[in-house]
Protein backbone atom coordinates (compact mmCIF):
# COMPACT_ATOMS: atom_id res chain seq x y z
CA UNK A 1 0.00 0.00 0.00
CA UNK A 2 2.72 2.13 0.75
CA UNK A 3 4.30 1.44 -2.20
CA UNK A 4 1.35 2.51 -4.41
CA UNK A 5 0.60 5.63 -2.76
CA UNK A 6 4.84 6.85 -3.32
CA UNK A 7 4.15 5.62 -6.71
CA UNK A 8 0.29 7.97 -6.51
CA UNK A 9 2.30 11.09 -5.03
CA UNK A 10 4.66 11.41 -7.69
CA UNK A 11 2.44 10.85 -10.44
CA UNK A 12 0.58 13.51 -9.19
CA UNK A 13 4.01 15.83 -8.73
CA UNK A 14 5.30 15.14 -11.76
CA UNK A 15 1.98 15.68 -14.37
CA UNK A 16 1.75 19.08 -11.70
CA UNK A 17 4.82 20.40 -13.21
CA UNK A 18 3.94 19.46 -16.49
CA UNK A 19 0.55 21.09 -16.39
CA UNK A 20 2.17 24.24 -15.15
CA UNK A 21 5.15 24.60 -17.27
CA UNK A 22 2.57 23.55 -20.02
CA UNK A 23 0.26 26.41 -19.40
CA UNK A 24 2.62 29.06 -18.19
CA UNK A 25 3.78 29.21 -22.09
CA UNK A 26 0.55 30.30 -23.47
CA UNK A 27 -0.21 32.33 -20.18
CA UNK A 28 2.94 34.05 -20.55
CA UNK A 29 3.04 34.27 -24.26
CA UNK A 30 -0.39 35.68 -23.92
CA UNK A 31 0.27 38.34 -21.38
CA UNK A 32 3.67 39.49 -23.64
CA UNK A 33 1.06 40.24 -26.21
CA UNK A 34 -1.39 42.12 -24.45
CA UNK A 35 -4.16 39.51 -24.07
CA UNK A 36 -6.37 39.20 -21.16
CA UNK A 37 -5.86 35.89 -19.06
CA UNK A 38 -9.38 35.11 -17.77
CA UNK A 39 -8.43 31.91 -15.57
CA UNK A 40 -5.03 30.02 -14.99
CA UNK A 41 -5.79 26.87 -13.01
CA UNK A 42 -3.74 23.95 -12.17
CA UNK A 43 -6.47 20.74 -12.54
CA UNK A 44 -9.80 21.07 -13.51
CA UNK A 45 -12.82 22.75 -11.46
CA UNK A 46 -16.24 22.04 -11.95
CA UNK A 47 -18.55 23.46 -9.55
CA UNK A 48 -16.11 24.72 -6.80
CA UNK A 49 -12.35 25.32 -6.85
CA UNK A 50 -9.96 23.90 -3.88
CA UNK A 51 -8.38 27.44 -3.90
CA UNK A 52 -8.98 30.30 -5.90
CA UNK A 53 -7.64 34.10 -5.63
CA UNK A 54 -7.55 36.94 -8.06
CA UNK A 55 -4.65 39.09 -9.16
CA UNK A 56 -5.49 41.87 -11.68
CA UNK A 57 -8.17 40.50 -14.69
CA UNK A 58 -6.57 36.91 -14.17
CA UNK A 59 -8.22 34.09 -11.15
CA UNK A 60 -6.01 31.70 -10.53
CA UNK A 61 -6.76 28.21 -8.75
CA UNK A 62 -6.55 24.76 -8.13
CA UNK A 63 -9.13 22.38 -9.22
CA UNK A 64 -10.25 19.28 -7.83
CA UNK A 65 -9.77 16.71 -10.56
CA UNK A 66 -6.56 16.13 -11.11
CA UNK A 67 -6.00 15.44 -14.52
CA UNK A 68 -4.68 18.31 -16.24
CA UNK A 69 -5.04 22.16 -16.06
CA UNK A 70 -5.83 24.88 -18.40
CA UNK A 71 -5.42 28.79 -19.29
CA UNK A 72 -8.45 30.67 -19.83
CA UNK A 73 -8.29 33.73 -22.14
CA UNK A 74 -10.62 36.48 -22.70
CA UNK A 75 -13.37 35.98 -25.70
CA UNK A 76 -15.61 38.79 -25.77
CA UNK A 77 -18.43 36.39 -27.41
CA UNK A 78 -18.54 34.45 -24.57
CA UNK A 79 -22.00 35.73 -23.56
CA UNK A 80 -23.23 35.13 -26.77
CA UNK A 81 -21.78 31.64 -26.23
CA UNK A 82 -23.94 31.36 -22.99
CA UNK A 83 -26.64 32.37 -24.74
CA UNK A 84 -26.71 29.81 -27.58
CA UNK A 85 -26.06 26.99 -25.26
CA UNK A 86 -29.31 27.85 -23.53
CA UNK A 87 -31.25 28.52 -26.31
CA UNK A 88 -29.74 25.17 -27.52
CA UNK A 89 -30.94 23.30 -24.47
CA UNK A 90 -34.69 25.06 -24.49
CA UNK A 91 -34.74 23.97 -28.07
CA UNK A 92 -34.09 20.25 -26.66
CA UNK A 93 -36.47 20.53 -23.87
CA UNK A 94 -39.06 21.71 -26.28
CA UNK A 95 -38.31 19.05 -29.02
CA UNK A 96 -38.86 16.49 -26.34
CA UNK A 97 -42.31 17.86 -25.37
CA UNK A 98 -43.24 18.58 -29.43
CA UNK A 99 -42.28 14.70 -29.85
CA UNK A 100 -44.43 13.71 -26.54
CA UNK A 101 -47.49 15.61 -28.45
CA UNK A 102 -47.23 14.89 -31.22
CA UNK A 103 -47.87 10.55 -30.20
CA UNK A 104 -50.84 11.65 -28.55
CA UNK A 105 -52.22 13.60 -31.64
CA UNK A 106 -52.87 16.95 -29.60
CA UNK A 107 -52.86 19.17 -32.77
CA UNK A 108 -53.54 22.82 -31.05
CA UNK A 109 -50.31 22.29 -28.62
CA UNK A 110 -48.56 20.76 -30.90
CA UNK A 111 -48.75 23.88 -33.46
CA UNK A 112 -47.65 26.18 -30.45
CA UNK A 113 -44.52 23.78 -29.88
CA UNK A 114 -43.37 23.71 -33.71
CA UNK A 115 -44.11 27.47 -33.87
CA UNK A 116 -41.52 27.46 -30.60
CA UNK A 117 -39.03 25.03 -32.06
CA UNK A 118 -38.69 27.53 -35.40
CA UNK A 119 -38.40 30.75 -32.99
CA UNK A 120 -35.71 29.17 -31.29
CA UNK A 121 -33.75 28.04 -34.03
CA UNK A 122 -33.84 31.57 -35.56
CA UNK A 123 -33.18 32.66 -32.05
CA UNK A 124 -30.10 30.55 -31.96
CA UNK A 125 -29.11 31.62 -36.03
CA UNK A 126 -29.37 35.23 -35.33
CA UNK A 127 -27.32 34.71 -31.75
CA UNK A 128 -24.23 32.77 -34.43
CA UNK A 129 -24.52 35.73 -36.82
CA UNK A 130 -24.15 38.00 -34.07
CA UNK A 131 -20.68 36.36 -32.89
CA UNK A 132 -19.42 35.92 -36.63
CA UNK A 133 -19.87 39.77 -37.06
CA UNK A 134 -18.44 40.61 -32.99
CA UNK A 135 -15.22 42.88 -34.01
CA UNK A 136 -12.32 41.63 -31.48
CA UNK A 137 -11.42 43.43 -28.78
CA UNK A 138 -7.72 44.65 -28.44
CA UNK A 139 -6.83 42.64 -25.41
CA UNK A 140 -8.46 39.33 -26.88
CA UNK A 141 -6.07 36.55 -28.70
CA UNK A 142 -8.44 36.49 -31.88
CA UNK A 143 -7.50 40.08 -32.46
CA UNK A 144 -3.93 39.73 -32.83
CA UNK A 145 -1.90 39.15 -36.00
CA UNK A 146 -1.44 35.51 -36.86
CA UNK A 147 2.20 35.02 -35.91
CA UNK A 148 1.10 36.75 -32.30
CA UNK A 149 -1.25 34.02 -32.02
CA UNK A 150 1.06 31.17 -33.34
CA UNK A 151 3.61 31.72 -30.86
CA UNK A 152 0.92 31.84 -28.30
CA UNK A 153 -0.10 27.97 -29.29
CA UNK A 154 3.16 26.99 -29.46
CA UNK A 155 4.22 28.31 -26.20
CA UNK A 156 3.14 25.43 -23.99
CA UNK A 157 4.93 22.74 -26.34
CA UNK A 158 8.05 24.77 -26.44
CA UNK A 159 7.71 25.19 -22.46
CA UNK A 160 7.71 21.67 -22.08
CA UNK A 161 10.38 20.71 -24.52
CA UNK A 162 12.59 23.54 -22.74
CA UNK A 163 11.70 21.69 -19.50
CA UNK A 164 13.09 18.44 -20.65
CA UNK A 165 16.35 20.26 -21.50
CA UNK A 166 16.60 21.48 -18.68
CA UNK A 167 16.28 18.54 -16.70
CA UNK A 168 18.67 16.76 -18.80
CA UNK A 169 20.84 19.16 -18.15
CA UNK A 170 20.41 19.44 -14.59
CA UNK A 171 20.64 15.40 -14.46
CA UNK A 172 23.90 14.72 -16.81
CA UNK A 173 25.19 17.68 -14.71
CA UNK A 174 24.45 16.16 -11.21
CA UNK A 175 24.73 12.38 -11.63
CA UNK A 176 26.65 11.74 -14.73
CA UNK A 177 26.19 9.33 -17.55
CA UNK A 178 26.46 5.83 -17.20
CA UNK A 179 26.14 2.51 -19.34
CA UNK A 180 26.97 -0.33 -20.80
CA UNK A 181 29.01 -0.25 -23.83
CA UNK A 182 28.47 -2.65 -26.32
CA UNK A 183 32.21 -2.77 -27.41
CA UNK A 184 32.81 -3.77 -23.73
CA UNK A 185 31.06 -6.43 -23.74
CA UNK A 186 34.07 -8.72 -25.00
CA UNK A 187 32.69 -11.98 -23.54
CA UNK A 188 29.45 -11.57 -25.40
CA UNK A 189 25.66 -11.96 -24.29
CA UNK A 190 23.95 -14.40 -22.39
CA UNK A 191 20.02 -14.62 -23.69
CA UNK A 192 16.63 -16.38 -22.03
CA UNK A 193 15.09 -19.44 -23.84
CA UNK A 194 12.92 -16.93 -26.42
CA UNK A 195 15.84 -15.07 -27.67
CA UNK A 196 17.30 -18.73 -28.54
CA UNK A 197 14.42 -19.56 -30.29
CA UNK A 198 14.86 -16.68 -32.42
CA UNK A 199 18.82 -17.45 -33.47
CA UNK A 200 20.66 -15.97 -30.52
CA UNK A 201 23.42 -18.25 -29.03
CA UNK A 202 24.76 -17.60 -25.58
CA UNK A 203 28.14 -15.64 -25.75
CA UNK A 204 26.97 -13.91 -29.26
CA UNK A 205 28.31 -10.22 -29.11
CA UNK A 206 25.51 -8.19 -31.30
CA UNK A 207 27.49 -5.94 -33.78
CA UNK A 208 24.83 -4.43 -35.69
CA UNK A 209 20.91 -4.42 -36.18
CA UNK A 210 20.15 -3.45 -39.59
CA UNK A 211 23.02 -2.13 -40.27
CA UNK A 212 23.56 -0.12 -37.42
CA UNK A 213 25.95 -0.43 -34.76
CA UNK A 214 25.39 -1.16 -30.84
CA UNK A 215 26.80 1.60 -28.52
CA UNK A 216 24.63 1.76 -25.40
CA UNK A 217 23.56 -1.98 -24.82
CA UNK A 218 20.23 -0.20 -23.48
CA UNK A 219 19.82 0.68 -27.02
CA UNK A 220 19.16 -3.56 -28.13
CA UNK A 221 15.91 -4.04 -26.46
CA UNK A 222 14.57 -1.06 -27.80
CA UNK A 223 15.56 -1.53 -31.49
CA UNK A 224 13.84 -5.04 -31.43
CA UNK A 225 10.88 -4.47 -29.37
CA UNK A 226 9.67 -1.33 -31.13
CA UNK A 227 9.70 -2.73 -34.92
CA UNK A 228 7.89 -2.36 -38.10
CA UNK A 229 9.68 -5.15 -40.50
CA UNK A 230 11.99 -7.41 -40.26
CA UNK A 231 15.53 -6.99 -38.93
CA UNK A 232 18.80 -8.32 -39.64
CA UNK A 233 20.85 -8.96 -37.09
CA UNK A 234 24.97 -9.82 -37.25
CA UNK A 235 27.11 -11.09 -34.47
CA UNK A 236 30.31 -12.28 -33.60
CA UNK A 237 30.28 -16.21 -32.36
CA UNK A 238 33.61 -17.74 -31.76
CA UNK A 239 34.81 -15.10 -33.21
CA UNK A 240 33.53 -15.34 -36.83
CA UNK A 241 30.96 -13.30 -38.32
CA UNK A 242 27.59 -14.43 -38.45
CA UNK A 243 23.82 -13.40 -39.52
CA UNK A 244 20.45 -14.14 -39.34
CA UNK A 245 16.82 -12.34 -39.75
CA UNK A 246 14.64 -11.54 -36.93
CA UNK A 247 10.77 -11.64 -38.55
CA UNK A 248 8.80 -8.97 -37.36
CA UNK A 249 5.88 -11.08 -36.11
CA UNK A 250 7.77 -12.97 -34.34
CA UNK A 251 9.38 -10.17 -32.23
CA UNK A 252 5.99 -8.40 -32.07
CA UNK A 253 4.59 -11.67 -30.79
CA UNK A 254 7.77 -11.83 -28.40
CA UNK A 255 6.93 -7.85 -27.37
CA UNK A 256 3.25 -8.60 -26.32
CA UNK A 257 3.89 -11.92 -24.29
CA UNK A 258 6.74 -10.08 -22.19
CA UNK A 259 9.20 -12.29 -23.20
CA UNK A 260 11.30 -9.42 -23.76
CA UNK A 261 12.16 -9.39 -20.24
CA UNK A 262 15.25 -11.56 -19.02
CA UNK A 263 16.47 -10.63 -22.82
CA UNK A 264 19.76 -10.23 -22.97
CA UNK A 265 22.23 -10.27 -20.04
CA UNK A 266 26.38 -9.90 -19.57
CA UNK A 267 27.58 -13.39 -20.18
CA UNK A 268 30.12 -13.78 -17.19
CA UNK A 269 32.77 -16.61 -17.59
CA UNK A 270 32.52 -18.41 -14.81
CA UNK A 271 36.09 -17.43 -13.87
CA UNK A 272 36.85 -16.41 -10.19
CA UNK A 273 38.87 -13.38 -9.56
CA UNK A 274 38.71 -13.39 -5.94
CA UNK A 275 38.11 -15.48 -3.07
CA UNK A 276 36.58 -13.85 0.20
CA UNK A 277 35.61 -16.36 2.54
CA UNK A 278 37.80 -18.56 4.45
CA UNK A 279 35.95 -21.78 4.21
CA UNK A 280 35.74 -21.65 0.29
CA UNK A 281 39.56 -21.10 0.22
CA UNK A 282 40.64 -24.02 2.45
CA UNK A 283 37.82 -25.97 0.30
CA UNK A 284 40.88 -25.01 -2.49
CA UNK A 285 39.35 -22.69 -4.53
CA UNK A 286 41.79 -20.63 -6.23
CA UNK A 287 41.60 -17.31 -7.81
CA UNK A 288 41.97 -17.99 -11.93
CA UNK A 289 40.19 -21.28 -11.73
CA UNK A 290 37.17 -21.76 -14.37
CA UNK A 291 34.13 -23.10 -12.84
CA UNK A 292 32.97 -26.00 -15.67
CA UNK A 293 30.97 -28.50 -13.43
CA UNK A 294 28.47 -27.79 -10.26
CA UNK A 295 26.73 -30.81 -8.94
CA UNK A 296 27.25 -32.60 -12.01
CA UNK A 297 25.55 -30.22 -14.27
CA UNK A 298 28.20 -28.20 -16.41
CA UNK A 299 27.95 -24.87 -16.26
CA UNK A 300 30.07 -21.74 -18.51
CA UNK A 301 28.26 -19.10 -17.29
CA UNK A 302 27.97 -17.16 -13.74
CA UNK A 303 24.56 -15.59 -13.99
CA UNK A 304 23.23 -18.86 -15.57
CA UNK A 305 24.75 -21.05 -12.76
CA UNK A 306 23.70 -18.76 -9.43
CA UNK A 307 20.31 -20.98 -9.55
CA UNK A 308 22.52 -24.57 -8.64
CA UNK A 309 24.40 -22.53 -5.70
CA UNK A 310 20.49 -21.50 -5.02
CA UNK A 311 19.36 -25.11 -4.89
CA UNK A 312 22.58 -26.44 -2.40
CA UNK A 313 22.30 -23.12 0.18
CA UNK A 314 23.29 -24.78 3.86
CA UNK A 315 24.77 -27.18 2.75
CA UNK A 316 27.55 -27.96 -0.42
CA UNK A 317 28.35 -28.39 -3.63
CA UNK A 318 31.00 -30.17 -5.63
CA UNK A 319 32.42 -28.11 -7.98
CA UNK A 320 34.84 -29.61 -11.44
CA UNK A 321 37.50 -26.44 -12.06
CA UNK A 322 39.71 -25.90 -14.87
CA UNK A 323 43.02 -24.48 -13.63
CA UNK A 324 46.47 -23.75 -15.28
CA UNK A 325 47.61 -25.60 -18.42
CA UNK A 326 44.02 -27.45 -18.29
CA UNK A 327 44.49 -29.41 -14.65
CA UNK A 328 40.68 -30.40 -13.81
CA UNK A 329 40.29 -30.72 -9.99
CA UNK A 330 36.82 -31.39 -8.16
CA UNK A 331 36.40 -29.50 -4.67
CA UNK A 332 33.55 -29.60 -2.78
CA UNK A 333 32.35 -26.30 -1.03
CA UNK A 334 30.18 -24.91 1.66
CA UNK A 335 27.40 -22.66 0.68
CA UNK A 336 25.89 -20.39 2.61
CA UNK A 337 22.15 -19.41 3.75
CA UNK A 338 22.10 -17.09 0.90
CA UNK A 339 22.93 -19.00 -1.75
CA UNK A 340 26.49 -17.38 -2.13
CA UNK A 341 29.97 -19.34 -2.02
CA UNK A 342 32.35 -15.70 -1.00
CA UNK A 343 33.66 -15.33 -4.51
CA UNK A 344 34.28 -12.47 -7.06
CA UNK A 345 34.03 -12.41 -10.63
CA UNK A 346 35.48 -10.43 -13.06
CA UNK A 347 32.16 -7.89 -15.07
CA UNK A 348 32.52 -5.71 -17.56
CA UNK A 349 32.53 -2.20 -15.64
CA UNK A 350 30.13 0.47 -17.29
CA UNK A 351 31.59 3.74 -18.57
CA UNK A 352 30.90 7.18 -16.89
CA UNK A 353 31.51 9.99 -18.26
CA UNK A 354 30.79 13.32 -15.76
CA UNK A 355 29.85 16.39 -17.45
CA UNK A 356 30.68 20.28 -16.36
CA UNK A 357 28.47 22.80 -16.48
CA UNK A 358 28.89 24.47 -19.97
CA UNK A 359 29.06 20.69 -21.11
CA UNK A 360 25.78 19.65 -19.96
CA UNK A 361 24.06 22.27 -21.99
CA UNK A 362 24.43 20.62 -25.64
CA UNK A 363 24.10 17.04 -23.99
CA UNK A 364 20.97 18.37 -22.03
CA UNK A 365 19.91 19.27 -25.53
CA UNK A 366 21.24 15.90 -27.47
CA UNK A 367 19.36 14.00 -24.71
CA UNK A 368 16.33 15.33 -25.42
CA UNK A 369 16.23 15.72 -29.25
CA UNK A 370 16.97 11.19 -29.16
CA UNK A 371 13.60 11.02 -26.89
CA UNK A 372 11.72 13.17 -28.90
CA UNK A 373 13.02 11.52 -32.26
CA UNK A 374 12.46 7.90 -30.12
CA UNK A 375 8.69 8.29 -29.14
CA UNK A 376 7.81 9.69 -32.62
CA UNK A 377 8.85 6.86 -34.14
CA UNK A 378 6.89 4.94 -31.93
CA UNK A 379 4.08 7.03 -32.59
CA UNK A 380 4.77 6.72 -36.77
CA UNK A 381 4.59 2.55 -35.70
CA UNK A 382 1.57 2.59 -33.63
CA UNK A 383 -0.74 3.91 -36.49
CA UNK A 384 1.23 0.62 -38.16
CA UNK A 385 -1.72 -1.99 -37.48
CA UNK A 386 1.30 -4.94 -38.33
CA UNK A 387 3.41 -3.60 -35.23
CA UNK A 388 0.36 -3.77 -32.64
CA UNK A 389 1.95 -1.04 -30.64
CA UNK A 390 -1.39 0.48 -30.18
CA UNK A 391 -2.23 -2.56 -27.82
CA UNK A 392 0.60 -0.68 -25.65
CA UNK A 393 -1.48 2.51 -25.38
CA UNK A 394 -2.06 3.43 -21.80
CA UNK A 395 -3.53 5.96 -19.52
CA UNK A 396 -3.09 7.46 -16.32
CA UNK A 397 -2.59 3.99 -14.50
CA UNK A 398 0.00 2.76 -16.92
CA UNK A 399 1.53 6.91 -16.59
CA UNK A 400 1.54 5.83 -12.68
CA UNK A 401 2.66 2.43 -12.62
CA UNK A 402 6.07 3.13 -14.69
CA UNK A 403 7.28 5.54 -11.20
CA UNK A 404 8.76 2.89 -8.95
CA UNK A 405 7.17 2.50 -5.39
CA UNK A 406 10.44 3.73 -3.88
CA UNK A 407 11.36 7.72 -3.94
CA UNK A 408 14.57 8.22 -6.14
CA UNK A 409 15.05 11.52 -7.30
CA UNK A 410 17.18 10.09 -10.43
CA UNK A 411 14.16 8.15 -11.45
CA UNK A 412 11.69 10.56 -10.68
CA UNK A 413 13.58 13.70 -12.69
CA UNK A 414 14.10 11.38 -15.41
CA UNK A 415 10.44 10.05 -16.24
CA UNK A 416 9.47 13.62 -15.44
CA UNK A 417 11.63 14.65 -18.53
CA UNK A 418 10.19 12.34 -20.74
CA UNK A 419 6.65 12.99 -20.14
CA UNK A 420 7.73 16.48 -21.18
CA UNK A 421 8.78 15.54 -23.88
CA UNK A 422 5.78 12.93 -24.86
CA UNK A 423 3.37 15.94 -23.54
CA UNK A 424 5.27 18.13 -26.21
CA UNK A 425 4.98 15.93 -28.90
CA UNK A 426 1.39 14.88 -27.93
CA UNK A 427 0.04 18.33 -28.24
CA UNK A 428 1.99 18.78 -31.45
CA UNK A 429 -0.23 16.61 -33.50
CA UNK A 430 -2.56 18.48 -35.91
CA UNK A 431 -5.96 17.30 -33.76
CA UNK A 432 -8.34 20.06 -33.70
CA UNK A 433 -8.40 20.81 -30.00
CA UNK A 434 -5.02 20.25 -29.38
CA UNK A 435 -2.14 22.59 -29.39
CA UNK A 436 -1.03 21.04 -32.95
CA UNK A 437 -4.53 21.77 -34.49
CA UNK A 438 -4.61 25.61 -33.45
CA UNK A 439 -1.11 25.77 -35.31
CA UNK A 440 -2.52 24.11 -38.15
CA UNK A 441 -5.31 26.22 -38.72
CA UNK A 442 -2.93 29.13 -38.10
CA UNK A 443 -0.27 28.27 -40.29
CA UNK A 444 -2.84 27.78 -43.36
CA UNK A 445 -4.31 31.45 -42.68
CA UNK A 446 -0.67 32.80 -42.26
CA UNK A 447 -0.24 30.90 -45.74
CA UNK A 448 -3.26 31.67 -47.26
CA UNK A 449 -4.50 35.03 -46.05
CA UNK A 450 -7.91 33.59 -45.11
CA UNK A 451 -9.11 32.75 -41.91
CA UNK A 452 -11.04 29.20 -41.92
CA UNK A 453 -15.06 29.72 -41.61
CA UNK A 454 -16.68 29.47 -38.42
CA UNK A 455 -18.63 26.72 -39.55
CA UNK A 456 -15.36 24.50 -40.75
CA UNK A 457 -13.83 25.12 -37.25
CA UNK A 458 -16.80 24.11 -35.32
CA UNK A 459 -17.51 21.15 -36.87
CA UNK A 460 -13.26 20.54 -37.01
CA UNK A 461 -13.32 20.75 -33.16
CA UNK A 462 -16.19 18.55 -32.71
CA UNK A 463 -14.37 16.00 -34.35
CA UNK A 464 -11.16 16.52 -32.92
CA UNK A 465 -12.61 16.02 -29.34
CA UNK A 466 -14.47 13.21 -30.18
CA UNK A 467 -11.42 11.95 -31.55
CA UNK A 468 -9.30 12.51 -28.38
CA UNK A 469 -12.81 11.42 -25.93
CA UNK A 470 -12.10 8.05 -28.14
CA UNK A 471 -8.29 8.09 -27.51
CA UNK A 472 -8.53 8.48 -23.66
CA UNK A 473 -11.43 6.07 -23.13
CA UNK A 474 -9.60 3.25 -25.25
CA UNK A 475 -6.17 3.94 -23.78
CA UNK A 476 -7.68 3.69 -20.12
CA UNK A 477 -10.25 1.30 -20.71
CA UNK A 478 -6.87 -1.13 -21.35
CA UNK A 479 -5.58 -0.31 -18.22
CA UNK A 480 -8.29 -1.84 -17.10
CA UNK A 481 -8.84 -4.61 -18.80
CA UNK A 482 -5.11 -4.72 -18.14
CA UNK A 483 -5.97 -4.66 -14.59
CA UNK A 484 -8.26 -7.27 -14.62
CA UNK A 485 -6.45 -10.22 -16.99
Amino acid sequence: MTGILIQTLQFVASLSMLVLIHEFGHFITARMFGVRVDRFYLFFNPWFSLIKFKRGDTEYGIGWVPLGGYVSLYDSREPLMTEEEKLQSKLEEVKKSLKACKAAKDSEEYTALSNEVENLKTAIEEVKERMRNLPAEKNELRGKRAWQRLIVMLAGVIMNVLFAIGIYTAMLYTWGEQYYHNEDMVNGYIFNEEAEALGFVDGDRIVSIDGESIGNVAEINERLLIVDHDLNVEVLRNGEAHSFTLAMADLVDMRERGAYKGFIGEFVPFVINGVERESTAEAGLMVGDRVVAINGTEVSDFVGSTHLLQEAKGSEVSIVVERGEGEIVELTIPVDENGTIGIKVATVAPRRYEYGFWESIPAGFAETGKQISSYWNQLVMMVNPDTKLYKEMGGFISIGSIFPEVWNWYNFWSITALLSVILAVMNLLPIPVLDGGHVLFTLWEMITGRKPSEKFMTIAQNIGFYILLALLIYANGSDILRLFS
